[in-house]
C-alpha cells in the first residue's frame, strides 16, 4: 500500500485539487486496504482448507477457525493500509502535482 500510495501520487495530487477532502483519500485507500486483504484472506483460507481435506480426506476445520483467519487477514490489512491512507490524505496537492 505505502508503493500505490507513491505510485499514485500524481493522481492523489489531482483529487485534492478537484476538490477531494483528506477523509475521501484516506477513505478510498483503506477500503482498497481491506478489499485485497480480505481478497487475500479468502483465497488462503480457500487453500488452506483445500490442503487439508487432501491430507485428511476430509475438513475437520470448525467455523469459528475460519471466521477467526479471515478476521485476522481483515485487521492485518487495516493496520498495512492505514499509514499509507493517512499519507495519501495529508498530501499536498501542488506537491503532488510536481511529482513525477
Amino acid at each position: 500500500m505505502v508503493m500505490s500510495v507513491s505510485e499514485r501520487t500524481r493522481e492523489i495530487g489531482v483529487k485534492k485539487a478537484v476538490g477531494a477532502e483528506d477523509l475521501d483519500i484516506l477513505a478510498e485507500y483503506l477500503v482498497e486496504a481491506v478489499a485485497i486483504s480480505l481478497m487475500g484472506g479468502l483465497i488462503g483460507l480457500t487453500l488452506g482448507c483445500g490442503m487439508a481435506a487432501m491430507l485428511n480426506r476430509t475438513i475437520a476445520s470448525a467455523l469459528e477457525d475460519e471466521i477467526g483467519a479471515l478476521a485476522f487477514a481483515l485487521i492485518l490489512g487495516i493496520a498495512g493500509g492505514l499509514y499509507p491512507a493517512w499519507r495519501a490524505a495529508r498530501l499536498d496537492p501542488v506537491q503532488a502535482l510536481r511529482a513525477e
